[in-house]
């Protein structure tokens, strides 16, 4: 298969390619910067309890996901076409591993991930708005068993009010939703850039940097309500592997621009320079962020920082009476933009799969303005059903959200699927010499493998000590393989 045939194919099917180098890094970038950074880390210095290697964890989070991009560009730039890892993972295993990745992607990864965020906007709208809050109910919780109960808030309200509308507008054609992705994501890394200097240049708090950078790398002490060991080396890469959960979710979804690689001009050069410059942006940014954290407040101060809020807790303490309010601007278009690129994305993936008869048939239709019209409003529907959706503590009396659980117990399910996407790089160099590959991942075969040595040692490492929160992310993927097969029978 040549460029041209293959732009040919696309073409027929109706997308427009009207995404430059500028717009793909935009979608990467913005898919990746969400509300992650500004609270993960606080669970991470938990389970670590060092400073230094907390910053390591950071590291790993950036080995693994620069790795992936500059394997995931190679797959890109040989098969330009929507859909992304479900047409890689078809063309490199079989059909079935194709499906189930989408099977998971619209039942929880994408859905799930635009219901999480869409929380996290209006959680942090309350703060501008405080009329609306999670207590704040239009219908009381109705609770269906002990543990879980639906409702609707005006805080959940507000989320699906942003996911209809960031869905109508990317309905209108790729020139709307990529306008929205621009200006939100180039407002939101401008927001990041300026947290760095906040904590590097006006907050240095020199008892911080003394508490923090002297014996960085110390161990942790144990804390067995964590169930992990940090006190000793075993203990460190237990911790350091289960920290990948915060960490490699809040650097999540960056391969989302291989979805709609259909409408990526000149994909052979621009697919893969996006990945990278993207994710290795986003990589340095996040680490001038914990270093930012670390030079304002002690590790401690961090651990427990009110709701897990690093990132107020730091503007709070450089400016105080300031920081509640900054923070939540700059989350607020942070999380803005990140479901645009959501909402962009995955419907992308549903028509691959439509067209290949492995989802709705409509959904492998395309609307007047050349986009997945029907997929969209399907993946809306999907995303507003998992706002409603609460568990409930009956001890502490306490709501919390039914997608944190989904989105808890999918992260191991997602490795997975990504192991196997950059294992599909080396079976497809031996089942397909004949492909056209514009960009060869850069040292092969040394950085997938990496990818995939070190992500299976997370999963395991998962496995073994998170296992009530991952066993439930592949019995979910397990649950697609029926699905698959009745999908099967009902072919022609």
């Amino acid at each position: 298969m040549n460029s041209s045939s293959a732009e040919l194919g696309k073409a027929d099917h109706g997308f427009v390619r009207g995404l430059n180098l500028f717009d793909s890094t935009m979608i990467v970038i913005g898919v990746m910067i969400g509300s992650g950074i500004f609270i993960v880390s606080a669970d991470m210095s938990r389970l670590i309890g060092s400073p230094g290697w907390m910053l390591m964890a950071w590291g790993i989070t950036g080995i693994l996901t620069i790795a992936a991009a500059l394997s995931y560009g190679e797959l890109a730039a040989m098969m330009p076409h929507a859909g992304g890892m479900y047409v890689y993972l078809r063309e490199a295993f079989s059909p079935l591993w194709g499906f189930l990745y989408g099977w998971t992607l619209f039942m929880v990864i994408q859905t799930g991930t635009i219901a999480a965020v869409a929380v996290a906007f209006a959680r942090y709208f309350s703060v501008v708005f405080p009329p609306v809050a999670e207590d704040h109910y239009l219908v009381a919780p109705i609770h269906i068993s002990q543990g879980y109960a639906v409702s609707l808030s005006t805080a959940q309200l507000m989320a699906i009010l942003v996911i209809v509308v960031l869905t109508w507008s990317n309905s209108r054609g790729l020139e709307y939703g990529k306008i929205v992705q621009n200006v939100f994501t180039s407002a939101k890394t401008i927001g990041v850039a300026g947290l760095i200097v906040v904590g590097l240049v006006f907050g240095r708090n020199a008892a911080a940097i003394h508490t923090n950078f002297h014996d960085m790398f110390r161990f942790g002490a144990f804390d067995p309500s964590l169930g992990v060991a940090a006190g000793g080396f075993f203990g460190l890469l237990v911790a350091l592997s289960v920290a990948q959960s915060g960490s490699l979710f809040s650097a999540d979804s960056w391969h989302d621009v291989t979805i709609v690689a259909g409408e990526v001009r000149n994909p052979g050069r621009n697919l893969p320079l996006s990945l990278a410059l993207g994710c290795t942006l986003v990589i340095v940014l996040y680490l001038l962020v914990n270093l930012a954290y670390l030079s304002v407040l002690p590790l401690d101060a961090i651990q427990h920082a009110p709701s897990d809020r690093v990132a107020t807790a730091m503007v709070e303490r450089v400016f105080p009476g300031y920081g509640t309010l900054a923070m939540a601007l700059t989350i607020m278009i942070s999380t803005f933009g990140c479901i645009n690129s959501l909402v962009l994305a995955g419907p992308r993936a549903y028509y691959a799969m439509a067209r290949d008869g492995m989802f709705f048939k409509r959904a492998g239709e395309l609307n007047k303005a050349h986009v997945p019209g029907w997929s969209l409003m399907a993946q809306c529907f999907w995303a507003a059903m998992l706002v409603l959706p609460r568990t409930y503590n009956p001890a502490t009396g306490k709501y919390g959200n039914l997608y944190s659980n989904l989105l808890d117990w999918v992260i191991s399910a997602a490795l997975i699927f990504y192991i196997l996407t950059i294992a599909g790089v080396f079976r497809l160099r031996r089942k397909r010499p004949d492909l056209e590959r514009p960009y060869k991942v850069f040292g092969y075969p040394f950085v997938p493998a990496i990818y995939i040595v070190v992500g299976a040692v997370v999963l395991y490492m998962l496995f073994a000590y998170r296992g009530s929160t991952t066993w439930p992310g592949l019995v979910i993927v397990l649950l697609g393989v029926p699905v698959y097969a009745l999908l099967k029978r009902r072919q022609p």
